[in-house]
């Protein structure tokens, strides 16, 4: 058996080691990030960690509830929006560091899965032939009332005039990684979302897509803030995100910025 002395240095070493563990699992920041990024992003984080030894939470979602969060005070250190307008209300209600730096322009494609009779192109010539056939039976797109790619969605819709004709089709994904979900799954002949998701190996394997024209929609320009309670591992991470080798894996993805060669 354990002498008095020896149980209580096992148990004081057992405490010091669980709150070693708890005040490093703290002292990593949340970043919080538009669901577009989640492939991109998860590839920079995984280098990240390994060339500092330093750790982030990512947490993906909308940007408009993630917008809110941080309006009412979520820890989240660093935001990555998928519409720099979030960025300029959070700044202008002082929870910034400043306005941010500008990472991407995004893109949207329609998208059908495989088992879809849609047949994508850029101009929506099949969308609207399929939209007067019947062959539409469930379209998806982000909800437009608090995600930019939902609204970039509706905008193009809009443009082409086929919105009133899709709009009772419409299966609103939360993010835009939902709406992708559920136009991949079969469930729906097609969808609008974010090309950064088509083009992932995960979704580019499960159907065909078109790159929508740029000028359909207002300009996806996206931009990542450090908030005000920013540590030094999310001001590290917002400078490591910045670097010519992390930009080559937003280009990988789709992410550019002006006059940025893929």
């Amino acid at each position: 058996m354990c002498s008095r002395r020896s149980f209580l240095i096992i148990a004081a070493a057992s405490i010091w080691t669980a709150a070693s563990s708890s005040a490093a699992s703290a002292q990593a920041p949340t970043v919080a990030a538009a669901s577009d990024l989640k492939f991109a992003l998860e590839e920079i984080a995984a280098k990240f960690r390994a060339d500092t030894r330093q750790d982030i939470k990512l947490t993906f979602g909308s940007s408009g509830n993630f917008t809110a969060q941080l309006m009412r005070g979520t820890p989240f250190e660093m935001f990555l929006p998928a519409d720099e307008s979030f960025v300029f209300r959070l700044a202008d209600a002082g929870k910034t560091v400043d306005r941010g730096t500008l990472y991407a322009e995004g893109r949207i494609v329609l998208f059908a899965p495989k088992s879809s009779s849609l047949k994508p192109d850029g101009g929506f010539a099949d969308l609207r032939a399929a939209l007067k056939e019947g062959r539409i039976g469930r379209f998806a797109i982000a909800n437009p009332e608090h995600a930019p790619y939902g609204r970039a969605a509706e905008q193009a819709l809009k443009g082409q005039g086929l919105w009133e004709a899709i709009q009772p089709k419409l299966v609103l994904g939360e993010n835009v990684s939902q709406a992708a979900q559920f136009a991949t799954s079969g469930s729906a002949q097609g969808g609008i979302f974010a090309y950064s998701l088509a083009i992932s190996p995960e979704v580019s394997v499960l159907g065909s897509y078109a790159l929508i024209p740029v000028d359909w929609h207002a300009p996806l320009r996206q931009r990542m803030v450090l908030m005000k309670n920013a540590g030094d591992i999310a001001k590290s991470f917002y400078a490591y995100i910045q670097s010519p080798a992390m930009r080559a894996i937003f280009r990988k993805y789709g992410f550019m910025l002006p006059g940025e060669a893929a």
